[in-house]
Order: C-alpha cells, then sequence, then structure tokens
C-alpha cells in the first residue's frame, strides 16, 4: 500500500506541473496586457514598460516560469496584481466559500441520489423508475447556468422567498442561518447534475446485483427485503459509486465557476473569472493550482477507498 501512495504521489506531482505549466502558457497567450489594464488606455509607454519591469513581465516566458514555479515549491503563490495581496491568502479565503457550496450540493446530490437510484432499481420498469428517468434526464440536460436564472427569477424575483445573491445578507450579521438561506439556490443549482448522474449510477448497480445468485440465496434463507437490499446488493455497488463521486468532486469544484457567477457567490469561481477579465496571472494561475491539487487528491483517496470497500482488490 505505501508503495503504491507513494507511486500515486509522484504522479500527482507530474499532473500538478504539467497543469501550471499549461496555464501559464494559456494565460500569456491570451490577448491583454495586465499593465494596460491596469493603468488604462491614456498610459504612456514609458509608463507600461514600468510598470511590466515591477511586475517581472519584461522578462523571457521561460525565465517567468521558472522564478514562479520556484516559489510555487516554496509554498508562495506570488502577490495579486489587482488585488495587492498574497495570492495563497486570497485563494484560500475565497476556496473555503466554494467548499461550503460543494458541501451543499454533495448533501443535496449524493443522499438523494443514491436514494432514488436504489428506489428505482427494486421496481424497474415501474413508477418509481419511470419517475427516476425523467429525473435524470432532465438533471444532464438542463445548464447550470441556465438552471440558475431560472431559479432565482423564480424563488427570489417573483416569490421572494430566498434571496438570489451574495453569501450573506448585506445588513446581517453573517450568522449560520443567513449563509444557509443563501445557500440554497446555489446548492440546488450545482448539486442537479451530481444527483442525476449518482441516480443512473446507482440504478444501474443494483439492478445488476439484484440479479446476482448471493442476492437469490439471502432472500431464499428468508431475510427481509430491506436486509437484502441494504446489506447485500447495496454494498456491492459502493465501489462503482464511489468511483462516481471521486469524478463528480472534480465537476462540483469546476461547475462551482458558473454558479458562482451566476449568484455572485464569493469563491474561488468568481474570483477565478475577475482575475481572467483583469489578467491577474498570478492569481489565475495560483487559484487554478489550488482546484487541481484538490481534484487530483480526492481522485487518490478514492482510489484508496476501493480497498476498504472491497478487500478483493489489493495494491501492489
Amino acid at each position: 500500500m505505501s508503495r503504491y501512495i507513494a507511486q500515486r504521489l509522484t504522479w500527482v506531482a507530474v499532473v500538478l506541473w504539467g497543469v501550471s505549466a499549461l496555464t501559464f502558457v494559456i494565460l500569456r497567450l491570451t490577448p491583454g496586457d495586465p499593465a494596460q489594464i491596469l493603468l488604462g488606455p491614456v498610459a504612456t509607454a514609458q509608463d507600461l514598460a514600468r510598470l511590466r519591469g515591477e511586475l517581472g513581465l519584461d522578462k523571457p516566458l521561460l525565465v517567468q516560469y521558472a522564478l514562479w514555479l520556484a516559489h510555487v515549491v516554496r509554498g508562495d503563490l506570488g502577490r495579486s496584481i489587482t488585488l495587492h495581496r498574497p495570492v495563497l491568502e486570497e485563494v484560500l479565503r475565497r476556496f473555503a466559500a466554494t467548499l461550503v457550496l460543494t458541501a451543499g450540493a454533495v448533501v443535496l446530490a449524493f443522499g438523494p441520489g443514491i436514494a432514488l437510484g436504489v428506489v428505482a432499481a427494486r421496481r424497474p420498469g415501474r413508477t418509481a423508475d419511470r419517475l427516476s428517468t425523467v429525473v435524470t434526464i432532465a438533471g444532464v440536460s438542463i445548464p447550470s447556468f441556465w438552471l440558475g436564472m431560472l431559479l432565482i427569477i423564480l424563488f427570489s424575483l417573483r416569490l421572494g422567498w430566498l434571496p438570489g445573491t451574495g453569501m450573506y445578507s448585506p445588513v446581517g450579521q453573517g450568522t449560520i442561518p443567513d449563509l444557509l438561506v443563501h445557500l440554497v439556490l446555489p446548492a440546488v443549482t450545482l448539486g442537479v447534475l451530481p444527483l442525476a448522474v449518482i441516480a443512473r449510477v446507482a440504478r444501474t448497480g443494483m439492478i445488476e446485483a439484484l440479479r446476482e445468485n448471493y442476492v437469490t440465496t439471502a432472500r431464499a434463507k428468508g431475510l427481509d427485503e430491506i436486509a437484502v437490499t441494504v446489506r447485500h446488493a447495496f454494498r456491492n455497488t459502493l465501489v462503482g459509486i464511489v468511483t462516481v463521486l471521486g469524478l463528480e468532486m472534480g465537476f462540483l469544484l469546476a461547475g462551482a465557476v458558473y454558479v458562482e457567477t451566476v449568484f455572485s457567490w464569493p469563491g474561488v469561481g468568481l474570483m477565478l473569472v475577475n482575475a481572467i477579465l483583469t489578467r491577474d496571472f498570478p492569481l489565475v494561475q495560483g487559484a487554478i493550482l489550488l482546484v487541481a491539487t484538490t481534484y487530483v487528491l480526492i481522485n487518490l483517496l478514492t482510489d484508496l477507498l476501493y480497498a476498504y470497500l472491497d478487500p478483493r482488490i489489493r495494491f501492489g
């Protein structure tokens, strides 16, 4: 196991290096000059050259990347060009808000998604299964940003039941109830697609498991249907569900960009959009690197959970 973890951590380092290099190159290829954006259209050539020198943008690209990577290895992601604050401090502060949104989406997606799939699998072709099919098809078909705008129009503008933007009320005290009220609409928007995917995977896995011989044997022994479903069939579908869970966590982190922009949620996604518009290279690079690190570590944890869920799995 320790050898496997060491190998995977090595690949994690390689993947993160690739992400950092690709992000660095793509940012430099996009149109727009950070110095021009900061100083405005009336800036002189001398002022632009001076600011580029202060920001280190006058050096060759390879030198810029080497210097940035050397600081990253030491835990320094640089300073934001527009915010004039350490990138790591700003990204971690925003990432906390993204984790709150992601946690809300996970609660709304994984529990109901698994339950919907299990219920549909117990009676394929019946009303519950057909309802599950409708829900899952709608969930994977509706774009998250469009769904978010519909929810804002209906529940915020028309009915006035829930706030449509922000993480807290402008005049509030930042309390947990205030946070939860603001969390409902963005969490539902972000969690609809993972719920649909998990429901389909759980349904497929449960249908296959319920047809196995060990399930027939358990029923023949006189076990009640709940015990057969939960203790025997469902447990053997967990590996597939955990795989999807790891993949969907990556989607939640990536999909948060759209949802946070629609709902003005002060997380990494909204910060990343603003940083790209202002060509704040250090902030974009730091945010993408943190999200990528979180994603690959979640996938590593998912792989390690396999051995716990299925004793037949062993890592060399």
